[in-house]
């Protein structure tokens, strides 16, 4: 957004006559431009939150951003894992419109439950409820978005990086700093003994916004977290970069 404001407003000196509101629009105009400053913080002025590790490797930047916005399309596990970083280093979550998130399973990934609020039916609150949480949490995990209008969508994006609070959601997110997908992989523990499922393997692909792809193989530990896969050549590496059109 860029917004030019006449060099003339509330210069030169005063003439019988002048518009005594002068001076209080000039105030005005610096308190707007005050303002605008603060919603147009850029990608490289966010800062970068405690992140596990072994998702570094997938994320631009090689953690995740405060303000920033991450899809994660149908895939719980990869939100909790995002939001796991932060609550760990003792920062508060939340969780909205998602009335069957697994608690005992975010957990088990590294989430503090007593550092995590939840409504799990907005209803028609949706937005509401989200622009008030970005002033008092880090991350806010939440279910697919409902339609937003363009002006709606633009708002919370720059509400987010004004108060520095990260969305992940389990839908898609136009203009998202990272997409992260998990194909089905395998499960561990139903070899000899109780035939009881262990470990999960992930298989995630994330694209970044400007259509860089990374991808690793990671595996969803029995007693919890994530861990690398232990397998050759299946750690978070990057992908070699393709140069796209117009892209410096």
């Amino acid at each position: 957004m860029s917004l030019a404001f006449s060099s003339r407003v509330g210069t030169g000196p005063a003439r019988p006559g002048a518009d005594s509101g002068a001076a209080e629009r000039a105030g005005t105009v610096a308190a707007l431009r005050e303002r605008i400053r603060g919603m147009q913080r850029t990608e490289l002025e966010s800062q970068p939150l405690p992140t596990l590790p072994i998702l570094g490797d997938l994320l631009p930047g090689g953690a995740l951003r405060a303000g920033g916005v991450y899809a994660v399309p149908d895939a719980p596990v990869l939100a909790m894992a995002l939001a796991a970083g932060p609550s760990l280093a003792g920062s508060w979550s939340a969780v909205v419109d998602l009335p069957t998130f697994g608690l005992e399973a975010a957990e088990r990934v590294g989430i503090n439950l007593e550092r995590l609020v939840v409504v799990p039916q907005p209803g028609a609150h949706w937005l509401e409820v989200v622009a008030a949480l970005a002033d008092v949490v880090t991350v806010i995990i939440t279910g697919p978005a409902p339609h937003l209008s363009t002006s709606d969508r633009a708002r919370l994006t720059a509400r987010l990086h004004q108060r520095a609070a990260t969305l992940v959601t389990l839908g898609t997110w136009p203009g998202s700093d990272a997409e992260l997908h998990n194909s089905a992989g395998n499960w561990g523990g139903i070899g000899a003994g109780f035939g009881y499922l262990g470990a999960r393997e992930l298989r995630v692909e994330a694209t970044d916004r400007a259509g860089r792809l990374r991808r690793a193989s990671l595996t969803l530990a029995e007693s919890g977290g994530l861990i690398a896969a232990e397998r050759p050549g299946i750690r978070a590496v990057p992908r070699p970069e393709r140069r796209l059109a117009g892209v410096g």
